[in-house]
């Protein structure tokens, strides 16, 4: 039975980039995530997956998305195969087109993490079965709604709330600002210039928040933006792929770290996210990471009960 699965759900192919959601697609994910949380917590999770294959194709390192998906899956009654590129070779041993349409002719689903959004987005083109995004250049939606689902098990509330993110215009940046701008969370990003969303990603925003009644704002002012927030949010000053501009980076945002005396400006009971790998005492120090405000461990924790519902609601027989 799919009965409890909202219907908004139903006509979900791929999970690819917030972007390409309508908002009421987005917070009904995140009510079925903490949803199905509690129902795990109860021992009431159906193995609703029992004899599904989810293929992940991984491209970059991984430990919240892979532990994510493949636990999940068991969960689910199903299994996942990990696929390393090296043996895939995505656009050098084979096209990406063949790779899709080989796995989905013998599996039920592709999880894939990898450095160009444009192979998600060909993946799914070509693919027979549901395509998920664990990370790309361009977008990090699990992560994303994640997040979403942290935040409102934990303040009981989106619409209205305001996070404010330290740190480089990544991925998991866009993605968080596109999924606060629906869900009506004001979000205000700082980061040194050179390293701040570009204007066609803050029109995005922009827009998005336009029709949600929300704003979002960009500063090179870490206190600026942290000023009142409900979140403070970071993550690495440099991804993967960008080890050779540690050092440039380093410099750059050294002024852009969540600490005790950011923290001061946001409000006494703010809660401290970071999407982990975290880079101690660099973006985030010991003392606010370990703290008692900081909810990153539990937000690691949640991308097992986000990803399971997505799942369910990609895979499961309709």
């Amino acid at each position: 039975m799919r009965s409890d699965i909202p219907a908004s759900l139903a006509n979900l192919k791929h999970f690819l980039a917030i972007s390409d959601l309508e908002p009421n697609v987005l917070a009904d994910l995140v009510d079925f995530g903490i949803q199905r949380k509690k129902q795990f917590r109860e021992g009431k999770l159906e193995p609703v997956l029992r004899g599904k294959a989810l293929a992940m194709i991984f491209q970059k390192a991984s430990l919240r998305t892979r532990l994510g998906f493949e636990t999940a899956m068991v969960q689910l009654g199903g299994h996942a195969i990990n696929l390393e590129d090296h043996q895939v070779g995505l656009t050098r041993r084979e096209d990406v087109r063949d790779v899709a349409r080989v796995i989905s002719s013998m599996c039920d689903g592709i999880m894939a993490r990898v450095y160009g959004h444009q192979l998600v987005v060909e993946l799914a083109r070509f693919s027979s079965v549901p395509v998920i995004n664990g990370l790309s250049d361009f977008s990090h939606p699990c992560q994303a709604l994640t997040d979403m689902l942290t935040i409102k098990e934990k303040l009981g509330r989106l619409a209205g709330l305001k996070l404010a993110y330290i740190g480089d215009a990544n991925n998991v940046a866009r993605s968080l600002m596109n999924a606060c701008a629906m869900m009506g969370v004001n979000f205000a990003a700082a980061a040194p210039p050179g390293y701040q969303f570009e204007e066609g990603d803050l029109a995005t925003g922009r827009l998005l928040a336009d029709r949600s009644g929300s704003q979002v704002m960009q500063t090179d002012k870490p206190a600026e933006a942290a000023r009142d927030a409900d979140v403070l949010y970071t993550d690495v000053w440099t991804s993967m792929g960008q080890e050779d501009e540690s050092e440039q980076r380093d410099r750059a945002f050294a002024g852009y770290q969540i600490n005790r005396e950011l923290l001061k400006q946001a409000r006494p009971d703010a809660m401290v996210m970071h999407c982990l790998p975290a880079h101690r005492n660099l973006e985030i120090t010991d003392e606010v990471l370990d703290g008692p405000q900081a909810v990153a461990f539990e937000q690691a924790e949640n991308r097992l009960h986000a990803q399971r519902a997505l799942l369910e609601v990609l895979m499961r027989p309709r």
